[in-house]
């Protein structure tokens, strides 16, 4: 009974301690993550935990975003999570977003985390649509993406077919064009082949820098309705208030910045907007839903606090962390100058050891070609002193044939007074064997004359059998010096980390300071050789565009585009007009 009791108490206690936590799945653009969460947190408690948890600093531009019926709100950070209207089904899912962009993402961004985060989601809303990309800086994007994934292009690892199962174009691009993925691969490879050298993040900073300047970039969109009407569209970003058409959201019809706005409110539907100039009309306009009223309410506070915050000194944390990043980025940019040194002063070593390489099988090949001339001078040379031989015997017989000859003839003379009658034929005889005598001593001469030829011949083979031993031998001399093993390859080669080593003094870090100088001066020189590419690009795939598949944000952007109306120049030029005219214009739309 005691024991019973005692297993129900547990259980109760069980409960109740499950009761005061919760369980959230905190999904980011890389991964996801899960925490048990006590009942009393508030959404400034999770969001803090979160940011420990992915070691980010930069916490002002993201928030926690969940789903509610058909629109999408932001956890309040002021109030406790189970209060406010997030899904009730455990566990509960929310997502770690960027709320709000920065102006300039090369200054603002400082640690990588941050840098990598919103390239993940800026690369995902490119690629869903979200924001509208031209042919030409989608296929320059994909090669940043490309080179942040995979490093520096290597021709023997990166082969044709390795970004068959990436997705790095829009679908509405891909559709445009009368281009198979072996076509678009070759030009995104062409591209990524030229970002040699870079880090990760650095081609993400590329990315996100390329990106910036893009017309929907870092713009939230809301339906709304002027006082006449008119369905209109309102974009909030970190340069201010956008008024749109419906049908065009890459070209506003009028701007008005942060800097010229004095106050924001709402009540129920409609929306009220106040701007500096005390003679200057409020402007207002009504959106679909009270909801949406305060969602627009949280991003122009968010954006407007932070456009002022740009245009003051930085607080002594932002100081500390650019300082922590520069000092981060310079040791990088030590480490990697070592790291190139040492992969150049190792490719240098291979090449010499190839040319070694090369060089002894070159000489080993001349030394077998040398040895097998010479074996056949030494067979030519046995041949020709065997045919000597048989020759010299050859003369020796036909001189002792002379010999017998000649005494043959003496024997016939001596005979030859015997008789009148055998003397003419003894005559007759001995001028027969006079004439055979005289050939015989001409073929003897003959082959004395070839026995001479043949020694002569000789004495020429082993001449050549000598000379043909003596570059033998300065061929392997040679040899012997040249085809040192891999262990005795000259100091001048070594690439140990003795020789590699590198101390960070002053001196470096002043050079860095002025290399990081001289990279400002040229950022204009870098941008126009942007512009030279992607106008490369786009004349390269222009032939093959099929004109009919262009959508309507196509159209408006080439039309831009042959105005040279950029994203930068129409805010300025909407923002020379007085606020007094943009009002009046906006209420006449």
């Amino acid at each position: 009974m005691a024991s019973s009791l005692a297993a129900k108490m547990g259980f109760h206690s069980l409960l109740r301690k499950q009761a005061r936590h919760f369980n959230v799945r905190i999904s980011t653009m890389e991964s996801d993550l899960e925490f048990s969460c006590e009942m009393k947190w508030k959404g400034k408690d999770l969001f803090e935990l979160v940011c420990r948890t992915l070691g980010l600093r930069e916490t002002w531009f993201f928030g926690l975003q969940y789903n509610i019926k058909d629109a999408v709100a932001w956890l309040k950070m002021e109030k406790k999570v189970l209060e406010q209207e997030v899904p009730k089904e455990e566990p509960i899912t929310l997502y770690f977003l960027a709320r709000f962009y920065p102006e300039d993402v090369e200054e603002e961004l400082v640690q990588d985390i941050t840098q990598h985060l919103f390239f993940l989601q800026v690369k995902k809303k490119i690629l869903e649509e979200e924001i509208h990309c031209p042919p030409e800086a989608s296929v320059l994007l994909a090669s940043y993406a490309v080179h942040a994934e995979y490093g520096d292009y290597d021709p023997n690892v990166h082969k044709p077919g390795f970004l068959a199962e990436q997705e790095l174009l829009p679908k509405r691009v891909i559709n445009l064009y009368q281009m198979t993925a072996e076509m678009w691969e070759e030009r995104i490879t062409a591209c990524y082949a030229e970002h040699r050298g870079r880090m990760r993040n650095e081609a993400e900073m590329e990315y996100l820098k390329i990106a910036q300047d893009l017309d929907m970039y870092g713009i939230n969109y809301f339906s709304i309705r002027n006082k006449k009407g008119t369905d209109l569209l309102l974009g909030v970003d970190a340069l201010g208030l956008h008024i749109y058409e419906l049908d065009n959201k890459l070209t506003p019809k009028c701007s008005f910045p942060w800097n010229e706005i004095r106050n924001i409110s709402y009540n129920d539907k409609e929306f009220t907007i106040k701007p500096l100039g005390k003679k200057t009309n409020v402007f207002k306009f009504n959106s679909s839903r009270l909801r949406v009223n305060k969602l627009i309410l949280q991003l122009c506070i968010g954006n407007h606090d932070l456009f002022m915050r740009r245009r003051r000194v930085d607080p002594l944390e932002v100081q500390q962390m650019k300082a922590q990043a520069k000092e981060e980025r310079a040791r990088k940019q030590l480490e990697r100058q070592r790291l190139q040194r040492e992969k150049q002063l190792r490719e240098e070593a291979e090449r010499a050891r190839d040319e070694l390489e090369r060089r002894l099988h070159q000489l080993q090949d001349e030394a077998h070609m040398a040895n097998e001339a010479l074996l056949r001078s030494e067979q030519t040379a046995d041949l020709l002193a065997e045919k000597a031989q048989i020759a010299e015997e050859e003369a020796k017989l036909l001189a002792q044939k002379a010999a017998e000859a000649e005494t043959e003839m003496q024997r016939i003379k001596m005979t030859a007074i015997r008789g009148r009658e055998e003397r003419q034929l003894m005559e007759q005889k001995m001028l027969e064997i006079e004439m055979l005598a005289l050939k015989m001593v001409e073929e003897s001469e003959r082959r004395s004359k070839e026995a001479e030829q043949l020694k002569q011949d000789l004495q020429e083979a082993r001449d050549s059998e000598r000379r043909a031993k003596h570059k033998l031998l300065e061929i392997t001399s040679r040899t012997v010096y040249t085809a040192l093993p891999p262990g005795n390859m000259p100091q001048n080669l070594s690439f140990s980390r003795e020789n590699l080593s590198f101390d960070f003094k002053d001196t470096d870090m002043k050079r860095l300071s002025m290399e990081i100088e001289k990279e400002k001066v040229e950022y204009m020189e870098k941008s126009k050789h942007l512009q030279e590419q992607l106008n490369e690009l786009k004349t390269e795939i222009e032939s093959l565009k099929l004109k009919e598949r262009e959508t309507p944000m196509d159209i408006i952007h080439n039309q831009n585009t042959e105005q040279g109306t950029s994203k930068q120049s129409n805010f300025k030029k909407l923002t020379l007009q007085s606020t007094k005219s943009r009002v009046a214009f906006f209420e006449e739309l």
